[in-house]
């Protein structure tokens, strides 16, 4: 087939005019040049091709031409991008990096400029952008909206930096991501109020359907960690143009098993309207973000899919600008080989940097919940043993770490509980949103081993458990791998399997302690200056009298 003039026949699916009828599919120079409505022998459908409305990257520890040979393979043909977390160690260069690469494969990458760099000032990161540096990122054609707006409590107190860039967005035309967690009422309203048109991050349905009255859009998010889709998905039929589908954060194996298209086929099993649900990843993330993904218009770029029905909705073949980029299951991008650059300045750390001396009261814990990205808090007792306050797996209350990369500086300790560990540690510099170290474990050696070879690595996630000590390296900005994806894949899988041998507990435990650092998202998180209270927004104090 002439890779960018075909005709192509089955079952079409116009997600415009909300129909499906037989017909033939001409594709001229990577175009569609005509649509002829005909009866035909093909038994497939063809329709547009799926969109993440809101991915890091980032976060499936791939460089993106490497995540675009993964995803099209699942119907995937674009995606709407935040690269907060390379800004976060790399600022500027780091967005421009992502762009780059993106455009050396032939997949749709939409990319955002970063509007909380760092996403607090009371975490250490590798860089900040500030008003002059999203202005600059604004007036980039490539950057297509203003990234997730973290700082709610900035907006809703009218920060003057806050409030610049929301306002340097407007003059951009460029529509403004959200995130808020819970945020509900007169604070919803004026958070939306303030230009911001999506949110991510709803975990009941009664905040969603609130901030969709106060005219916001809701992406229904399913990633590898925060899983939302079972508790929002009435919301496709109930509010159908104001609903998209997001993955947010996708780890490698997971990347492999599916993307998109399993939200879709959840979808169309509950019994959704097919076209709220095919329009919630394609004609809808089109029209929000303005992007140019074709939706198999006369005059579209010829991005579009082939699958079997749409029931199964199993994915044939995907094609983008009238390229077929992957077909039965199997990607058909080349990889393409790029030189890592990092930021990673600290060396080996000492096992006593981590003792914690006991303090008066009982120690305050805080918990996670799988599938969920927010912590909940509890007071225990403390283990104490030769006058340091360590980890009780018998009770699963685990020491935590977080270490800073950036320059040398004492590490911050804390108590988890729901981890689940019963022996070693695991560590990784996947640590939302600054990336510095985090590391959870049994015993303080196995801790400090954890967080060594990522230090020796510049960058990784590791494992301990005794004398077996592994890490997958991640060189390009300590968080993504240049290798194969299907390679990083298994060795992620591999690496995530013996975490749970050592008792590990979450479907996802290196997605889930990456965000314990992530101080916007309540209640209790841990950053490489301390323990932090994400309801009150100020550091707070290992024990409580």
């Amino acid at each position: 087939m002439d890779n960018s003039n075909f005709e192509i026949q089955g079952n079409i699916v116009d997600v415009v005019a909300k129909s499906v009828f037989q017909g033939t599919v001409i594709v001229r120079n990577g175009k569609i040049e005509a649509i002829r409505k005909e009866k035909v022998e093909a038994e497939g459908y063809i329709l547009p091709g799926l969109i993440d409305a809101h991915i890091h990257v980032e976060s499936s520890m791939l460089i993106p031409s490497e995540f675009a040979r993964l995803a099209v393979v699942h119907g995937t043909v674009g995606s709407v991008s935040d690269p907060h977390e390379i800004a976060n160690v790399l600022g500027i260069p780091g967005v421009k990096f992502m762009i780059a690469n993106g455009h050396s494969v032939p997949f749709k990458f939409n990319f955002g400029a970063p509007s909380c760099v760092p996403a607090t000032p009371f975490e250490t990161a590798g860089a900040s952008l500030g008003v002059k540096e999203v202005q600059e990122l604004l007036k980039m054609p490539e950057i297509k909206y203003l990234s997730e707006m973290m700082n709610f409590p900035g907006v809703l107190f009218h920060d003057p930096e806050v409030m610049a860039k929301l306002a340097l967005a407007k003059e951009a035309g460029k529509p403004v991501d959200g995130h808020a967690p819970g945020v509900t009422g007169e604070n919803a309203e004026k958070y939306i109020r303030a230009g911001i048109s999506t949110d991510h991050e709803c975990f009941s349905l009664a905040e969603a359907r609130e901030k969709i009255k106060y005219g916001m859009h809701i992406l229904i998010r399913e990633g590898s960690a925060a899983k939302n889709f079972s508790t929002l998905y009435p919301l496709i039929d109930e509010f159908p143009g104001q609903v998209m589908l997001c993955s947010d954060d996708k780890h490698p194996d997971d990347l492999v098993a599916g993307h998109i298209n399993l939200e879709v086929k959840r979808a169309l099993a509950l019994g959704l309207d097919r076209m709220n649900v095919l329009r919630s990843c394609t004609y809808n993330p089109v029209k929000h973000y303005h992007l140019d993904i074709g939706l198999l218009q006369l005059g579209d770029a010829a991005d579009f899919i082939t699958v079997d029905n749409l029931s199964d909705f199993n994915v044939l073949a995907t094609y983008i600008d009238g390229t077929m980029v992957a077909e039965g299951g199997k990607t058909l991008i080349s990889g393409v080989r790029e030189t890592p650059f990092n930021k990673f300045n600290i060396g080996p750390m000492m096992e006593k940097e981590i003792r914690v001396i006991p303090g008066e009261g009982r120690l305050r814990v805080f918990s996670a919940f799988d599938g969920q990205l927010i912590t909940g808090t509890l007071l225990a007792d403390p283990c104490i043993a030769d006058g340091n306050v360590v980890s009780d797996p018998a009770r699963d209350i685990l020491k935590i770490v977080v270490k800073n990369r950036y320059h040398e500086a004492p590490a911050a300790v804390g108590f988890i509980k729901n981890i689940g560990l019963k022996r070693g540690a695991l560590a990784s510099c996947v640590a939302h949103d600054s990336h510095n170290i985090v590391a959870v474990g049994a015993d303080d050696g196995s801790i400090t081993e954890a967080i060594n070879l990522i230090i020796a690595e510049k960058g990784g996630i590791s494992l301990v458990d005794g004398t077996t000590k592994r890490i997958l390296p991640l060189p390009f900005a300590g968080i993504m791998s240049g290798l194969n994806g299907y390679n990083v894949a298994l060795q992620y899988e591999e690496m995530d399997q013996a975490a749970k041998q050592m008792g590990a507990a979450l479907s996802a435990p290196y997605m889930t302690l990456s965000f314990m650092a992530l101080l916007v998202i309540p209640e209790i998180k841990l950053s490489d200056k301390g323990l932090f209270d994400g309801t009150q927004f100020q550091f707070t104090g290992i024990f409580e009298k």
